[in-house]
């Protein structure tokens, strides 16, 4: 009797034991691979300044799932084609929530745009306006004259600046006109002198504040560091000089209508006093009650800052990084330089109509976007639900990042990724639209980037006046140019861009 006291304990912590160990192997088996970690911090020593090159090696020695704890937070990286077609075409409806962000609810009022908002109705109405009645095919060709208008305007800006030996600051050009695109597009009028000065250098802090790292999000009982650092208010104070600036801009729009407008939709902006612009379009439709749903003031402004902020931050940094390649890479130029005399002949200013023939300029964007995707980690998402993802389990609140440039330059996918090869694109049907995953630099699913052809398009046209107007080379004694890059949300180029230009004869 005794001894059978003794031994009971003995097997039943045995038994106890040998279960809690088949439980042990089962949920490791199902879990996803991680790279060690510390305690409190995780995984976020290992993020380095430039994530997604250090997540790509990560993600070379623990798989293309790999499972990261940044603090309090897990986060599966992704960083194969497969992986991010699961999460943005397979599962998207799981996915396609984004993580509350304290910085964003401060930037974009408590995160009520098309980008930042949690999934859900309101979220759909948002995003149903901006693709419908904002950034349509049919809304993004009526706004054809005022991209080579602007077009037209920056080539005479660049003729009086060809100077010899005096570079041009092309860094600058393209934030110039991308801007005054999209604030004639979207206010009705572009903003120059002091205005303008001020206006861009509001957007340029909007946008660093943007991509700033915030301890606290991830082990929250730090984040008095934040606030001691003065981020907090830094980002206060943007948020409300920009809300300012949008209050006049609509309040400026609103008092240019009397208040019975009745015209039809597909008819504002088209007079010839040059209201052709988005706020335009939003006060019609908040208005006439055309969508449905309710349009108030801060729903306005949110869509505002959807297509001004993201448009011009992504549109300057595609053709920064795509400048560069074609100058360090003559011969790519000479090719396309070529093929625009092919289409237009000795005609100087090329149209949008001439960019459907300009299939290598095409192949040329899209091979920038491959190697330089101006946001290189897509913006999280987060999981909705538990779900079993390539055998792996993923658990509800599962912060996600896809890693896109990782993906564009995997070898698995690309021959001779880290080259510049256009011609890999000639004859070859991926596209950036997010239906082929070896390439996602606007991302895919349901939380895509609506405003990738608006974007596209502008690029495309000032690219090929530059290309086909002007011969460009690199600054005297410049051998090479530095590719270093900057550090946040959207990637440039840390020094300027210069070059050297010359009309061609």
């Amino acid at each position: 009797m005794q001894i059978l006291l003794i031994i009971l304990p003995i097997f039943s912590v045995l038994f106890l034991l040998i279960k809690w160990y088949s439980n042990y192997s089962i949920i490791r088996k199902n879990s996803l691979p991680s790279p060690p970690k510390f305690p409190i911090i995780g995984n976020l020593h290992q993020l380095g300044l430039y994530p997604h090159r250090t997540l790509q090696s990560l993600a070379k020695k623990y798989g293309p799932l790999m499972l990261l704890h940044l603090g309090r937070v897990p986060v599966l990286v992704v960083s194969s084609a497969e992986g991010a077609r699961e999460i943005m075409k397979t599962h998207d409806l799981v996915f396609a929530n984004r993580p509350q962000r304290k910085l964003f609810d401060i930037l974009i009022y408590g995160s009520k745009d098309v980008s930042t908002a949690p999934y859900g109705e309101y979220w759909r109405q948002l995003r149903s306006i901006c693709v419908l009645h904002l950034l349509s095919v049919k809304r993004v060709q009526s706004f054809r004259s005022v991209r080579e208008e602007e077009t037209q305007i920056m080539m005479e800006e660049v003729k009086h600046s060809t100077l010899p030996s005096v570079p041009i600051d092309l860094s600058q050009l393209f934030s110039m006109i991308t801007n005054d695109i999209l604030c004639r597009v979207t206010f009705g009028r572009k903003y120059g002198g002091e205005s303008g000065k001020e206006l861009k250098e509001l957007f340029m802090e909007f946008t660093e504040l943007l991509g700033s790292f915030v301890i606290g999000e991830f082990v929250p009982w730090l984040d008095w560091l934040t606030s001691v650092s003065g981020l907090y208010t830094r980002a206060n104070r943007v948020a409300t000089r920009f809300d300012k600036f949008l209050e006049e801009v609509v309040d400026h729009h609103v008092n240019r209508y009397p208040d019975d407008v009745t015209s039809n939709l597909d008819h504002v902006g088209s007079d010839s006093q040059g209201h052709n612009d988005f706020v335009d379009v939003l006060l019609f439709l908040q208005r006439t009650n055309a969508t449905g749903f309710p349009i108030d003031r801060t729903v306005i402004k949110c869509l505002i800052l959807d297509v001004f902020v993201a448009g011009a931050d992504t549109t300057s940094t595609i053709l920064e990084w795509t400048m560069t390649e074609l100058l360090r890479h003559p011969m790519v130029l000479k090719k396309v330089q070529d093929e625009a005399k092919n289409v237009v002949g000795n005609r100087k200013n090329i149209t949008e109509d001439d960019l459907v023939h300009m299939h290598y300029l095409k192949a040329v964007i899209k091979e920038t976007l491959r190697l330089n995707p101006p946001i290189p980690l897509l913006v999280p998402r987060e999981s909705m639900q538990d779900i079993k993802l390539q055998d792996y389990n993923i658990a509800s609140g599962t912060r996600v990042i896809v890693n896109a440039w990782a993906i564009a330059r995997d070898p698995k996918y690309w021959d001779r990724p880290e080259e510049f090869a256009p011609e890999r694109f000639m004859n070859n049907y991926i596209d950036v639209k997010g239906n082929d995953f070896e390439l996602i630099p606007f991302g895919a699913g349901r939380r895509g980037c609506p405003g990738t052809i608006f974007a596209m398009v502008i690029v495309e046209i000032v690219l090929a006046n530059l290309l086909h107007q002007f011969e460009w080379v690199l600054p005297e004694g410049v051998e090479s140019l530095d590719m270093s890059e900057t550090v946040g949300l959207t990637i440039y180029r840390k020094v300027p861009l210069v070059a050297l230009a010359s009309p061609k004869n």
